[in-house]
């Protein structure tokens, strides 16, 4: 059985999908710290003038955990960011099939970033058809604070022998500790396919919005590199 871990995002990029497809159990780690200006709180769209940030603005304080973080609802983001890919998106093929995931992330107030981010991903999964279980951290038992001990104790709770670790793991994970708690680390090693977009030539690393709105029902076998 594999397990793999990732902080809840916004709007993830596709590998972050493909990581969870292919996981036997994928847990939304929300205890650890919040890292300012990265992928907790924002994501990239594609438009005709290049790429665009949709940001969600956060009230923060270090070291605030992740699901301690509070939305900003003073700024209208959810305003902003339904304008911007209306904008960019509504003449794209699959545009009517995520209008009722768009106003379930635009229209509830959030007071949370965790939980947004929770659901956008959850609903994203099942848009796409992928079926790996996901769990909260936050809803499971308390796992030590080191980074190697809490992974290998998640691994460990579910079971499990493997553990799916982003390519960037090698430079900072210790692989003798998870060889000698009998735990195998695999290493994410995701081709970013090349797919038909609007506004000209490809970019790569959008949010995976852009594949959806833009092939629909093709998209998980596009993102498995199948396309």
């Amino acid at each position: 059985m594999i397990v793999a871990v990732h902080q809840p995002q916004y709007l993830p990029w596709l590998g972050y999908f493909d990581k969870i497809d292919r996981a036997d159990v994928f847990v939304l780690l929300d205890t650890v710290q919040y890292k300012k200006s990265e992928w907790q709180n924002r994501n990239r769209i594609k438009t005709a003038d290049g790429r665009q940030w949709l940001t969600v603005p956060v009230t923060y304080k270090f070291p605030q955990r992740i699901n301690e973080v509070v939305i900003n609802n003073r700024d209208r983001w959810q305003h902003q960011h339904r304008q911007a890919i209306l904008s960019n998106y509504r003449k794209a093929p699959c545009w009517e099939s995520l209008v009722p995931f768009l106003e379930e992330i635009l229209t509830p107030t959030w007071e949370y970033l965790a939980p947004l981010n929770i659901f956008v991903v959850r609903r994203l999964a099942v848009i796409l058809g992928i079926a790996t279980p996901l769990y909260v951290a936050s809803e499971l038992p308390v796992f030590p604070e080191d980074p190697d001990e809490r992974l290998i104790a998640i691994v460990k709770h579910f079971g499990a022998d493997t553990y799916l670790a982003g390519s960037g793991g090698r430079d900072y994970m210790d692989l003798d500790r998870y060889a000698q708690s009998g735990i195998e680390v695999l290493f994410q090693e995701y081709h970013h396919p090349v797919y038909e977009q609007q506004f000209g030539a490809f970019e790569p690393f959008m949010s995976v919005l852009d594949l959806l709105f833009n092939h629909g029902q093709e998209s998980l076998r596009i993102l498995r590199g199948k396309g």
